[in-house]
């Protein structure tokens, strides 16, 4: 494992966190560092006369730590990443210490338990009455949605602004109790919209449209093709488990992470990491939900490469998945962006054409410039075609900074005439934004 300095203090949980990591990465700190091909250990003397045991999962990186805090990564993983980084070679090559060992063996065996129960027999008739109570149940919140949004028209929506959070939240939660949390975001999504901000009208009727084309296609999905089936039981909300989709074969290549966007919301994370694939020259984004202070199944960090076999969810045009199988990867690969807005433009057309309800997804631009008119921020390509970079995007200087407002490779996610930017490619190599 090779993370640069930047890498590891960008899986650290908060500022505090990276400061003392920092702190930690002295050898003078540590005693008993070893490293083998699936762990990473050391001991590091704390206030107590008893060292704090750390010790990381490398192949999957995974954390554990002797110390009390509730932190993950804690502040001593973040230092003997750091340590590593710096001095490899105060690493000795050795046999595992047994409170490593067991560790790995107990998270080896928690996978193979995990594997035991896909094979448990399944009461069906209880699953089909399940299910059966769901699809009601749903059916039900869909149509009550239905009359909502017919009387949003009915009524027009010069008055929309005026209604309140109540208006928007009230729905939401029905569609909630409905099994309907795809639907339910969809609402929240056009409570969301700044009504005092110009043109707010088409973001409304789009984004009303946009709801209805999924519960009638939800409606009228027995005479859509399979992956127009997929969409529309994502969009509602339906999902598959994880542990079936890895029954399937996924797709193996080389993947580049290029950005982790997190938010957070009612005490829970959620961590979007975008993937971008040398072979299949195909972006995927990784979904992880995690509580607070916990931390996540897999931790990836912007600018490094992974050897993985990834597995796409059932969609007409596949992008998101789960990691069925990664390994170390010191490969790399260079990374050929589109040539223009207009390129990008003909691909969401292509989509569009099979998918109509379309989504924000990621694209990597070359010779892309900020540029700045009457007071607003744009991105400019190589023909000088402008698009607005997103209302909310608070990070332009940075954007600045690093481009010195010179024309660069970008990786940015959005859609239409909005984008965001993510990362840039300069200098031969990746700054995540």
């Amino acid at each position: 494992m090779n993370l640069t300095e930047e890498q590891v203090l960008d899986l650290a949980p908060d500022d505090s966190s990276r400061k003392a990591g920092k702190d930690l990465s002295n050898i003078s700190k540590w005693q008993n560092l070893g490293i083998n091909e699936q762990a990473m250990w050391g001991e590091c003397q704390g206030s107590g006369s008893k060292p704090y045991a750390t010790q990381i999962d490398i192949q999957n990186l995974a954390f554990k730590c002797s110390c009390p805090s509730r932190k993950f990564p804690c502040k001593h993983g973040i230092g003997l990443l750091l340590l590593r980084s710096k001095q490899a070679g105060s690493f000795s090559n050795a046999t595992a210490p047994i409170w490593v060992s067991e560790w790995i063996n107990k998270r080896q065996e928690k996978t193979e338990s995990q594997a035991e129960k896909k094979t448990e027999i399944v009461d069906e008739a209880a699953q089909e009455k399940r299910k059966a109570a769901r699809t009601s149940s749903i059916a039900d919140g869909i149509e009550e949605l239905n009359l909502w949004m017919k009387d949003i028209v009915r009524n027009g929506i010069i008055g929309i602004p005026e209604k309140g959070f109540a208006f928007f939240n009230n729905m939401q939660k029905r569609l909630i109790d409905a099994k309907a949390p795809g639907l339910a975001n969809m609402v929240k999504a056009l409570g969301n919209i700044n009504f005092y901000a110009e043109g707010w009208e088409s973001l409304f009727v789009e984004q009303l449209a946009r709801i209805y084309l999924v519960i009638k296609g939800f409606a009228n999905k027995a005479q859509l093709p399979q992956g127009l089936q997929s969409d529309m039981d994502t969009f509602v909300g339906l999902t598959i488990s994880q542990e079936a989709l890895k029954e399937n074969e996924g797709v193996t290549d080389t993947w580049f992470v290029l950005a982790k966007q997190v938010f957070e919301e009612d005490n829970i994370t959620t961590e979007r990491i975008w993937l971008y694939g040398k072979t299949h020259n195909q972006f995927a984004l990784i979904l992880q939900f995690s509580v607070r202070g916990q931390g996540s199944a897999v931790t990836l960090t912007p600018g490094i490469y992974i050897e993985a076999e990834l597995v796409f969810f059932p969609a007409t045009n596949p992008i998101r998945a789960i990691i069925k199988r990664q390994m170390n990867s010191n490969n790399n690969f260079n990374i050929t962006g589109l040539k223009s807005w207009k390129q990008v433009a003909e691909n969401e057309h292509s989509k569009n054409c099979t998918m109509p309800v379309s989504a924000e997804l990621p694209h990597i631009i070359n010779e892309v410039k900020l540029v700045q008119q009457n007071k607003k921020w744009f991105l400019t390509d190589a023909e000088n075609t402008i698009v607005h970079v997103k209302e909310n995007f608070t990070k332009i200087n940075n954007l600045l900074a690093i481009t010195g407002g010179k024309a660069a490779t970008l990786s940015v996610i959005g859609m239409e005439n909005n984008f965001e930017p993510l990362g840039i490619f300069i200098n031969q190599q990746y700054i995540a934004i």
